[in-house]
């Protein structure tokens, strides 16, 4: 069904463009998008934009994921750290990770740093928020039982308050993957010269609307594949219970 509602989208589309039902230069056909993509491939840009923009994502979200689960079972299994970093937490998550980008570049210049530093930040709060959240609704029983086998801190939380929670961090990582890569397109826009926010603002520029919509494919494309990938961590054995109804 998605595949035949995608043919009904293409079928419209060339059906408007030559129907002159958009204003000439604004909106490319599907036979030049098509032209561009293959130009694209066959000169392997588009290979080398996708290759960077995933790079930037990767090392961004992975780097995130390691600093804001600690963080949220910490805030999620004490009150007192939860009390005095829930507001922050909440303060930097609701500013846009694009107004950092001015501060990425005086800070790293122009590059992959800033691209990096600025999908860190679009996923460490929301992922170190959604992490407090899960923690803080673990069943007490579950840390009595812990304290009767005379389980540390740290071991607790590790070993305890972690696996009662993936599925909620699953799930939280499957929407935190989707915003990293929205937000790569739009650094790549400003903070490098490479990636498929790069292609895009670069077509733009060029006044290739062509090239434009083959980087607007691509991405969507990509993005569908990683919510599928992620999608897949559901069907891990120890995480599974959360997710069968």
């Amino acid at each position: 069904m998605p595949l035949v509602f995608g043919l009904v989208i293409l079928g419209a589309w060339w059906i408007a463009f030559h129907a002159g039902a958009f204003p000439r230069g604004t909106v490319p056909s599907p036979e030049a998008v098509a032209r561009a993509s293959r130009g694209e491939l066959t000169s392997f840009r588009l290979i080398d934009d996708i290759i960077a923009s995933l790079y930037r994502v990767a090392f961004g979200f992975v780097f995130a994921v390691i600093v804001a689960v600690p963080t949220g079972l910490v805030i999620g299994r004490y009150l007192l750290v939860r009390e005095m970093l829930m507001p922050w937490v909440n303060f930097f998550r609701s500013l846009s990770p694009i107004a950092w980008i001015p501060f990425a570049i005086l800070w790293f210049g122009i590059g992959d740093p800033p691209a990096i530093f600025i999908i860190f930040l679009a996923t460490y709060f929301q992922i170190a928020l959604a992490t407090a959240a899960a923690s803080a609704a673990v069943p007490r029983i579950y840390y009595r039982v812990a304290e009767d086998l005379g389980m540390g801190r740290i071991k607790t939380l590790f070993s305890v308050t972690l696996p009662a929670i993936q599925p909620q961090l699953i799930t939280s990582l499957r929407v935190a993957i989707g915003v990293a890569w929205m937000v790569v397109v739009a650094a790549e826009m400003i903070a490098v010269h490479s990636g498929l926010g790069f292609l895009i603002i670069d077509g733009r520029n060029a006044l290739r609307m062509d090239l434009v919509v083959c980087g607007m494919i691509t991405v969507g494309a990509i993005g569908i594949g990683l919510d599928a990938a992620f999608a897949q961590l559901a069907r891990i054995p120890s995480v599974r219970w959360g997710f069968d109804r």
